[in-house]
């Protein structure tokens, strides 16, 4: 990453039980794997998307 470049602090807040198929997929490829996992990943587009798809089951901080 670039040292001006701005990052997503992505936490996951809700369970994946009841969750649809490509929704367990993304957390996985976000790098989530349980409750209160927090992981950290540059900003962009791709990553956004990925956020967008399973936004109700994290929460997303921009840091620097």
């Amino acid at each position: 990453m670039a040292d001006n470049a701005k990052s997503l602090k992505v936490t996951q807040t809700r369970s994946t039980i009841g969750c649809k198929r490509n929704q367990i997929d993304t957390l996985r490829s976000l790098g989530l794997k349980r409750i209160g996992h927090v992981v950290v990943k540059e900003d962009r587009p791709e990553v956004r998307g990925m956020v967008q798809t399973v936004r109700h089951l994290v929460v997303v901080e921009e840091v620097d």
